[in-house]
């Protein structure tokens, strides 16, 4: 079935309901369950924060959104996960597709052992592009949208490791942009990045959510206050399964919580 295609068809009749959308999600690896009945729905175009201690499953439920969690021996899925209204696990989904729709930035700068043209000319080559000016096109394009470009037009020839941490990762940003992704998630992107750096990431953040929905798993509080629109709180049950206290608009979230346990979280009483 082309994936591609049925998302496309979907979209348009669904542009009302929310991006991404979870229900009475269950995730499991072998005996153990890392989360446990998650229910929410995503906004389109705007940013998502994941927040919660560490060990709560923040990147367990990040990856369930382009089905990195199948790579793990063991993991299983239970309950119903949707994108634009479609069913992400249904057997008919073609998972490349998926994860070309829905791309990811890792918590540590994860450059090719390539040039920094080759980085960002990966993903469209994978895909079936071959052209060297379609390429160049789609490099400059994404190189643009990624701010990077002014900073590394003249080393396009040169390897991407010869960039610094924060261009890195800006470059890994618009490697997942070379291939017209519509959902981007982010784990931890900053985390290994200097302030300024952070800053940068952040404001590209910001640019990016007026066209692709964003979903970040971040520890930083004044960060997820920051670049937010929406806000997650996850934290562990006795046997260790992430489960969701609270979720709403970030400035709700972090001024008025529901939950005497958000408040807590976010005031540094714990986690």
């Amino acid at each position: 079935m082309n994936t591609d295609h049925m998302f496309s068809s979907k979209r348009n009749a669904q542009s009302n309901r929310a991006k991404l959308r979870t229900e009475k999600v269950n995730l499991y690896y072998g005996d153990f369950q890392a989360l446990r009945d998650i229910s929410l729905e995503i906004p389109g175009r705007a940013i998502t924060a994941v927040i919660g201690p560490s060990g709560c499953g923040k990147s367990s439920f990040l990856r369930l959104f382009n089905r990195m969690n199948d790579l793990i021996p063991g993991a299983r899925v239970e309950g119903h996960i949707e994108i634009d209204g479609i069913p992400i696990y249904d057997s008919s989904i073609d998972v490349v597709e998926l994860r070309k729709m829905v791309g990811m930035v890792f918590q540590k700068p994860n450059p090719f052992p390539m040039s920094v043209f080759e980085n960002v000319a990966f993903g469209p080559r994978r895909h079936g592009i071959k052209n060297r000016i379609e390429l160049e096109d789609i490099v400059e394009r994404a190189l643009h949208r990624a701010v990077l470009w002014e900073e590394v037009k003249d080393k396009l020839d040169q390897s991407a490791f010869a960039l610094s941490g924060g261009q890195q990762q800006r470059l890994c940003i618009a490697r997942v942009l070379a291939v017209e992704p519509e959902v981007i998630l982010m784990d931890e992107p900053c985390s290994a990045l200097d302030p300024v750096a952070t800053l940068k990431i952040e404001d590209l953040m910001r640019s990016l959510a007026e066209n692709y929905t964003i979903v970040i798993v971040t520890h930083n509080m004044q960060q997820a206050a920051r670049v937010s629109d929406m806000a997650a709180f996850l934290m562990m049950e006795e046997d260790r399964a992430g489960v969701l206290v609270e979720y709403g608009v970030t400035s709700q979230i972090f001024t008025k919580p529901k939950d005497k346990r958000t408040e807590d979280y976010i005031t540094g009483r714990f986690g």
